[in-house]
């Protein structure tokens, strides 16, 4: 039986094709130096273009205090009552005034139609009605001109409200109820925006920083463990003051998003300060065992893998690079996975 098997099976052999399976070849990926930013992590801090103080228009005393820091206001919104009590003395010395001066109107106003009765019928000269006329004129005078004086003090009185010269938030409020204030007193100051931030950078990199670059601000907080800028917003340098003070140079970065961080608030900014060779390698190239990081090199006499010391993560051309300190030399090839 084995004997007739052995010639079909060679034949079945014979006849059937035989198909190889050649292994995948990975990707290489040749490694160029490429010129990227120097950046340099600074602190940022939130301030407003504008602050505008709340100031009390009388003299008084601080009766009501309608804000605290923080708060968000709104254009002409209350703030505070300052009330003069001399006020209500004025008024009330206004109204006995004006009633004095309607009764002595009154008495003009009998004497005239009394004088115009008379020299109706020609018993009164027309010196009399002359003089009566001119007391009632100026008579009534007086009494506009009390009333103008009364208006003038309610005036005044409306005036002790203090109202938010404009929408923003309260930065300070440097009064209490009972507080004494002045005329033109501060009684709070309010930041409504636009929100920017204020760096300030050493001196040797005055001529390196430029308006209209491009910088990252990190979250929220001064750093974290490693030190690195975790990126939350983008920004860009909109000012380059032009004065150095103090061996430091001040710029402006607008960034959007910044609304709600408190004013005067630090925060870590990544600043591009020049800009330097490197050999980078795409993420995925990077092996680590042991602790140690290495690469797959192809070569003539095949692949073999080169320990590397990585340096910084950025990207390029939308797709993640890493920087590659040592190990590698310009037109290597990379073996990827």
């Amino acid at each position: 039986m084995s004997r007739l098997m052995s010639p079909m099976l060679a034949v079945i052999l014979a006849a059937t094709p035989i198909v190889s399976v050649a292994p995948a070849r990975a990707a290489e990926f040749v490694v160029r130096a490429i010129t990227i930013p120097e950046m340099k992590a600074v602190f940022g801090q939130v301030e407003s273009r504008i602050v505008v103080p709340a100031r009390a228009r009388i003299g008084g005393s601080v009766r009501e205090l309608r804000v605290t820091q923080g708060d968000q206001v709104r254009e002409g919104q209350a703030l505070a009552v300052v009330v003069d009590d001399k006020l209500k003395l004025q008024l009330n010395a206004a109204d006995a005034k004006i009633e004095a001066l309607n009764s002595q109107l009154d008495n003009a106003r009998i004497q005239l139609d009394r004088a115009q009765q008379l020299r109706a019928t020609g018993t009164g000269t027309q010196a009399s009605l002359d003089q009566a006329r001119m007391q009632f004129e100026v008579a009534t005078n007086q009494v506009a001109a009390a009333k103008a004086e009364k208006t003038v003090i309610e005036q005044s009185a409306r005036e002790g409200t203090v109202v938010a010269p404009a929408a923003g938030r309260v930065l300070t409020v440097p009064v209490t109820i009972g507080s004494v204030v002045m005329p033109g007193e501060e009684i709070a100051r309010v930041a409504p925006g636009p929100y920017y931030l204020r760096l300030s950078l050493p001196e040797r990199h005055a001529s390196e920083i430029r308006q209209g670059a491009d910088v990252i601000v990190g979250a929220r907080g001064l750093a974290n463990g490693s030190g690195a800028i975790a990126a939350t917003h983008r920004g860009r340098i909109a000012k380059v003051y032009p004065e150095i003070v103090d061996g430091r140079v001040i710029a402006d970065v607008e960034v959007e998003g910044i609304g709600d961080y408190f004013v005067n608030e630090r925060t870590l900014v990544s600043i591009p300060v020049g800009r330097r060779t490197a050999l980078a390698v795409p993420s995925a190239a990077i092996r680590t065992r042991h602790g140690i990081d290495y690469v797959r090199v192809a070569g003539d006499g095949g692949a073999m893998d080169v320990a590397v010391i990585l340096g910084e993560t950025f990207a390029d051309n939308g797709e993640t690079r890493i920087e590659i300190l040592t190990g590698l030399h310009d037109g290597d090839r990379i073996v990827l996975p």
